[in-house]
C-alpha cells in the first residue's frame, strides 16, 4: 500500500517549528505517533522493498533507519529539544556506526530531499577516498555525471564544502582536484513539500534512490578497499602486537 502523509502532520511539524518545547510536544504526542511517526515507518519498509534488490546491505527494520526528532543537546548552544523535520539513514551493514555511504530522506512541510553519498567521512573515511579519487576520478565520474542530467530525478552534487588549497601529500595540479579537495561525496534532489502529501511519494523517493544506488557502492567500495589495505600487516611487524586503531569524529548525517 502507497505511504505518504496527511494535513495533520504537516500541520503538526509547523506547530512544532513555532512550539520546539517538551510541554507543546508532550500534549501532543499521541498525534506525533499516529500521523507523523507511524506514516514515516511505513514509508521506510515501502523504500525498503524498493532497495532490496540493489542496495540488500542497506535494508534494516524500519525503526533502526528513521532517526530520532530528539536533538542532541549536549554541545549545542541551541538547546531546542525537538528536530523540525523528520528523518531516515539508510547506512551500509557493518558501517552503521561509522560514516559510509548510504542514502537519506528528509521530509518538512517546506521540502522533500532525497539525497545519497557519504557526508562528513571520519578522519581514515576522507583520506581513504581522496586518495581514490586521486587514482579514479574517471570512474567516479562516469557514475556521477549520468545522475546530473535533468531527466534523471533532479539531482545536483551536495555540497563538497571543499579546502581552498590541496590537502597535505596531493599535486596542485592533480587532474581530480576538485573532487580530492572535496570533503563530500554525492548528490541530493530538492522537492516541494506538497510531495510529502502526494500518494506516490514513496514511489518518487523510491526511483530516485535506485537510481543512486551504483554511486553509494562505488564509494563504499572505495572504503573498504581501504580498510582491507590497512589492515594487511605490515612488513618487519611483530605478529604479536596490533596497532590501536585511531580515534574517530562521531557519525554525523547528513546532507
Amino acid at each position: 500500500m502507497a505511504t505518504h502523509f496527511s494535513p495533520q502532520a504537516m500541520t503538526f511539524l509547523r506547530g512544532l517549528a513555532r512550539n520546539n518545547q517538551r510541554d507543546w510536544f508532550e500534549a501532543r504526542r499521541s498525534v506525533y505517533e499516529e500521523a507523523v511517526k507511524a506514516p514515516m515507518l511505513a514509508l521506510i519498509e515501502e523504500i525498503n522493498t524498493a532497495l532490496r534488490p540493489l542496495a540488500p546491505e542497506h535494508v534494516r527494520p524500519a525503526h533502526k533507519i528513521m532517526m530520532r526528532i530528539y536533538r542532541d543537546t549536549r554541545f549545542s548552544k541551541d538547546k531546542r529539544p525537538y528536530k523540525t523535520h523528520l528523518a531516515a539513514w539508510w547506512s551500509r551493514a557493518a558501517m552503521e556506526k561509522t560514516t559510509g555511504g548510504g542514502f537519506y530522506l528528509q521530509i518538512s512541510p517546506h521540502q522533500v530531499m532525497v539525497a545519497a553519498g557519504v557526508y562528513m567521512p571520519d578522519r581514515e573515511q576522507l583520506l581513504t577516498l581522496r586518495r581514490w579519487m586521486s587514482a579514479h576520478h574517471r570512474l567516479y565520474r562516469s557514475v556521477l555525471d549520468p545522475l546530473l542530467k535533468a531527466r534523471c530525478g533532479g539531482f545536483e552534487p551536495v555540497d563538497p564544502e571543499a579546502l581552498t588549497r590541496m590537502p597535505k601529500g596531493f599535486a596542485s595540479d592533480d587532474p581530480a582536484g576538485e573532487l580530492v579537495r572535496a570533503s563530500n561525496w554525492g548528490v541530493h534532489a530538492l522537492l516541494p513539500g506538497e510531495v510529502a502529501l502526494s500518494a506516490d511519494l514513496g514511489r518518487q523517493v523510491a526511483r530516485r534512490l535506485r537510481r543512486c544506488a551504483p554511486l553509494v557502492e562505488l564509494l563504499n567500495g572505495a572504503i573498504l578497499e581501504g580498510v582491507a589495505e590497512r589492515a594487511k600487516p605490515v612488513a618487519g611487524a611483530s605478529s604479536g602486537l596490533s596497532v590501536p586503531p585511531s580515534r574517530t569524529s562521531p557519525r554525523r548525517v547528513f546532507f
